[in-house]
């Protein structure tokens, strides 16, 4: 007869194959683990997986983790985020009822800003248009209204790991001028020019949006942001969805006074609007620019050794909370 596991990690969902990396990683360190389906389920699903399985720890992909699942486990020590952005879980109270709520914040760096860069190359260079035109049968080499890519200036609203890396491999890789807004701003960097928000949008052929969703940057980009940008001016979001007002943008795309825009993010993903799907000036991904087969082996592996790590009864590495009382 099998020994029962003394604590469970419950791993909500996952956007992966399969859960072996997680189940050796935590079993292997004498904890047990239940898994939930891939595909996230509601929050109220979550909350009665919780209640019934009263586990020690919580690994979250997309899954909401909200207050009422957070209440139903007494014995909780730590969430886990397999990913970056907390806006899926209630931080607040976890912190009240002293559970650590840790991320992976340094594992898709390389990944996403290699996303956004692509994206800024395809627009400026008409890969993706001319690849259809190309196909349709159209052989146009004059038609081209390309772009000098050190010509450009870039201005990046998020100046955290990601937005610093996009910002290296723009300004030493292609020469771009690079301006940044971040509401704390690094002295002293040599690869941007910390401006204003508003100064940012006027002065920029390319807003590159690498900021985390919060309650004060949702639809940050709307119609009268984006009015503010210059025309003929591409927007590349590969953050949150929710940061950019969805019709706003359709309505800039439509106007013209946007050239076209690089989503990898979308505010009611994965529902695609007809009028952004139907453009051929917007590129768009599923959500996808974090991924690579190295990104997700780090993320898996940080994220449970993180668990395991608190379940020993030592500190996390990567706290994004201050519990007052820890279990």
């Amino acid at each position: 007869m099998n020994k029962p596991f003394p604590q469970t990690v419950l791993l909500t969902d996952y956007a992966w194959a399969d859960v072996e990396i997680e189940r050796q990683t935590i079993e292997g360190a004498g904890f047990g683990l239940v898994s939930g389906n891939s595909a996230p389920a509601p929050a109220e699903t979550i909350a009665q997986m919780v209640h019934d399985h009263q586990p020690a720890a919580i690994l979250t992909c997309w899954a909401q983790v909200s207050a009422d699942a957070i209440a139903g486990c007494p014995n909780l020590r730590i969430i886990t985020r397999l990913g970056i952005g907390l806006d899926n879980i209630a931080v607040d109270e976890a912190t009240r009822r002293g559970v650590w709520v840790t991320n992976v914040p340094t594992y898709c760096v390389e990944e996403v800003s290699d996303h956004a860069v692509g994206m800024i190359l395809a627009w400026s260079r008409g890969l993706l248009h001319f690849d259809r035109e190309v196909r349709a049968g159209r052989w146009e080499p004059a038609s081209a209204r390309l772009r000098r890519l050190s010509t450009l200036t870039c201005g990046i609203v998020g100046y955290g790991r990601i937005g610093q890396r996009t910002a290296h491999k723009l300004k030493a890789g292609f020469g771009v001028h690079v301006l940044a807004y971040d509401p704390f701003p690094r002295s002293g960097d040599p690869l941007v020019q910390f401006v204003p928000f508003d100064e940012l949008l006027a002065r920029s052929d390319v807003v590159i949006v690498h900021a985390p969703s919060t309650p004060e940057t949702k639809h940050l980009i709307n119609r009268n942001t984006l009015a503010s940008m210059r025309a003929g001016a591409f927007l590349v979001n590969v953050s949150r969805g929710a940061i950019v007002d969805t019709d706003a943008l359709i309505a800039a795309l439509q106007s013209g006074h946007l050239s076209g825009a690089g989503l990898d993010v979308l505010e009611d993903e994965p529902v695609v609007p007809a009028e952004l799907a139907s453009r051929s000036d917007v590129i768009l991904t599923p959500h996808v620019a974090f991924t690579s087969e190295t990104s997700l082996k780090e993320l898996r592996h940080s994220a449970a050794e993180e668990v395991v790590r608190v379940l020993r009864g030592e500190k996390p590495l990567e706290a994004r909370n201050a519990p007052q009382v820890t279990h």
